[in-house]
């Protein structure tokens, strides 16, 4: 039985089947990890309902998101060709790459991306990518390093997409937390602030 279910999984992580397969994770798990932090916000606020739209924006942002990492861990390793513990020099050169180019570069995609997707104009979703990215940025060298060295060292090139979207269900349970958190209500020190601005400006 495992032996015929890994002949019918084969085709999907080769060939041209493998960009679809990297592309359609993407999108399936970001979906479930908002669909997760939904179900967790429901618990503790149980007159909300579950926002099917929210879902479907991190569905199409997640398949968007696909393509790019395809790419890019095929150029990963063709440009440094490593893998186990002989390969180490060049796996931690991987992984420190991985973190200062593609984290903050999917990062600012995706808060951009479900900006738009929500309606928001460029300059308001500039704004909040700029109010949460240190946040996000932070989180991501906490999480990401050890599971990317794990990757790099021990998992085939044609499966590194998807290790990173089972990883990254936790990750985007986060990311959907962190995108549709509410601002916290002004304090009235702010308030009085911002009603001095405003009497300055008439």
């Amino acid at each position: 039985m495992l032996a015929r279910g890994r002949r019918l999984l084969q085709p999907l992580f080769g060939g041209r089947l493998l960009l679809l397969t990297n592309t359609a994770s993407c999108g399936a798990l970001l979906a479930a990890g908002d669909t997760l932090q939904q179900a967790w916000h429901l618990r503790q606020h149980p007159e909300g309902q579950h926002q099917a739209a929210r879902t479907g924006r991190m569905f199409a942002v997640g398949c968007s998101m696909g393509p790019l990492m395809h790419f890019w861990y095929l150029w990963l390793d063709a440009a440094f060709p490593a893998r186990g513990v002989r390969g180490l020099r060049t796996v931690l050169k991987k992984v420190l790459i991985d973190q200062l180019v593609a984290s903050p570069a999917l990062g600012a995609w995706y808060f951009l991306g479900m900006g738009t997707l929500e309606g928001q104009s460029l300059e308001v979703s500039w704004e909040e990518l700029k109010e949460k990215f240190w946040e996000f940025y932070k989180a991501d060298w906490c999480v990401w390093p050890v599971a990317q060295l794990l990757n790099f060292l021990y998992v085939p090139p044609k499966f590194r997409v998807v290790y990173v979207n089972v990883v990254t269900l936790g990750w985007d349970t986060y990311l959907s937390y962190l995108k549709h958190r509410p601002k916290p209500a002004p304090s009235a020190e702010q308030e009085v602030q911002s009603g001095k601005q405003r009497s300055a400006g008439m």
